[in-house]
């Protein structure tokens, strides 16, 4: 008998499916193992989301993209989180046939034409390319999104999932910190409120240039090999779009992703608002330290919540509610403050220009600094909530393709109501009442988190087709060619 063969009757549950997967696979090398591992998968999303989404936020956290007044380009945010409303769900159901891959390289198309037309109209006053840029960025953030998400979520277990959250996350904010030293570091002397140079687009154009090879590398969820040696199954075999499209209505019909809506339209309702709060009273080479301290401190919200997600100091359930209702009060006493910070500089005549070496600089500041942190904390959460709600990969593509359709639905609207000439006090006075609104469903879905999530596709089909794979089986199969893993 070979030495094949003596392995294979080794095996102890003597399966012809472990057989088969013995006979069938082939010797891997550290290197394969560590290129198809969970996190080294995770990190590359995470240097695409830096590219992308982080050099986005880079210019849009200076206030107007950056440029002197906030109409024109919240107005192309508007049409970008428009297309986003659709197109999110149209591609989580797309992923799950085409394959998250193709979908993700897709992501890393739209948003470079959208950061050359900020130069175009800062340079030359072009306005119409502005709005085509917003299309072609909302198409791409749609692709992006939807696979990012899930690969950040799905390839790896649950005991992973605060940790690979901040990872992908934290490194998006990489991007806007570098992206906004960048630009700090061109507009240091500009001390009076305007647009900023426009060298500043150059540079941050040729980084987001960088997602597109950078997507070629990512693996696709059935190359992906786990700590144990397990792998998934090819969610995209066997799938029929309408299908998909059934699930996605039945998966939004559940009462944890039902009662998530109100926050995901109404948490973030106040980034338009910091966007024509930054514009309208500070200086530019202020505004880019804001971007530059925005990242900073939302790094920070990933790094923090990224450790205490995965704690097992306290049940899951324990957590959510941990975090939430400290969000509640924290946000609330936020809101108030600035309140009061708009109600002192609408007042002022004459009109303030805040530069850092303006007094009272640090309370106009501060504020809208620790509204960042929470914001980007919601991200968090709201992943993280997902993720302790559902455990398979097809189903976690449409979850976040629901999670960015209804953040869209808002971020559509706010910056709608951004591009109308109104007060920024109006803006604020609506995000405030947005945030108020979130609370009592959000509240409810924290109570209903499980200590478990649950593999939803094997629970409806009673099988695991759909799902990963037996990692016992597999884990030992593998153990048979390879020896035993860490």
């Amino acid at each position: 008998m070979s030495s094949i063969d003596q392995k294979n009757h080794s095996l102890e549950d003597g399966s012809a499916e472990a057989n088969t997967a013995v006979e069938h696979s082939k010797p891997v090398s550290k290197f394969t193992r560590w290129y198809r591992s969970p996190l080294f998968n995770v990190v590359l999303v995470g240097m695409i989301s830096f590219t992308q989404p982080g050099i986005w936020n880079a210019l849009n956290y200076t206030g107007a993209g950056g440029q002197q007044e906030p109409y024109l380009v919240n107005g192309a945010n508007s049409l970008t989180f428009g297309i986003m409303v659709f197109g999110c769900s149209i591609f989580g159901v797309l992923a799950n046939k085409i394959g998250l891959k193709t979908v993700l390289i897709i992501g890393t198309l739209g948003y470079a034409p959208y950061s050359a037309s900020l130069y175009v109209n800062n340079r030359y006053g072009t306005e119409w390319f502005v709005l085509f840029g917003g299309a072609t960025c909302g198409i791409a953030a749609s692709a992006l999104w939807a696979a990012e998400g899930a690969i950040a979520l799905g390839y790896g277990d649950i005991e992973d999932r605060g940790k690979f959250t901040g990872i992908w996350l934290g490194l998006r904010e990489l991007g806007q910190l570098i992206g906004a030293s960048i630009s700090l570091g061109i507009n240091v002397s500009s001390q009076s409120k305007g647009k900023v140079g426009y060298t500043t687009y150059l540079v941050l154009i040729a980084l987001q240039c960088l997602g597109l090879p950078l997507a070629l590398l990512v693996s696709a969820p059935q190359k992906i090999i786990k700590r144990d040696g397990s792998r998934i199954k090819d969610p995209t075999k066997n799938k029929a779009i309408l299908g998909e499209f059934g699930k996605l209505w039945a998966l939004l019909k559940r009462r944890e992703m039902l009662f998530l809506i109100p926050v995901l339209i109404g948490f973030q309702w106040n980034s338009t608002y910091l966007g024509i709060y930054l514009a309208k009273y500070f200086s530019v080479r202020a505004r880019t330290l804001g971007s530059l301290t925005s990242g900073i401190v939302a790094t920070i919200a990933n790094i923090f919540w990224g450790w205490f997600f995965d704690l097992k100091t306290f049940k899951r359930p324990t957590l959510a509610k941990i975090t939430w209702f400290t969000f509640v009060i924290l946000m609330l006493g936020t809101f108030g403050w600035q309140t009061s910070n708009e109600k002192l500089y609408m007042d002022s005549n004459p009109k303030v220009t805040l530069d850092w070496d303006t007094p009272g600089f640090g309370r106009g500041f501060a504020s809208m600094v620790i509204l960042r942190f929470f914001n980007e904390s919601h991200y968090m959460f709201v992943y993280w909530i997902v993720g302790t709600f559902f455990d398979d990969i097809p189903t976690l593509t449409l979850a976040v393709g629901l999670v960015r359709t209804f953040e869209s639905v808002g971020s559509c609207i706010s910056f709608g109501v951004g591009a109308a000439q109104v007060s920024p006090m109006v803006n604020l006075i609506i995000a405030f009442a947005m945030f108020g609104i979130t609370i009592p469903a959000t509240s409810y879905v924290v109570f209903m988190v499980p200590e478990r999530p649950v593999h939803l596709r094997k629970q409806e089909n009673g099988s695991s087709s759909d799902g990963e794979t037996d990692p016992v089986v597999v884990s030992k199969a593998s153990e048979a060619i390879d020896g035993p893993h860490a």
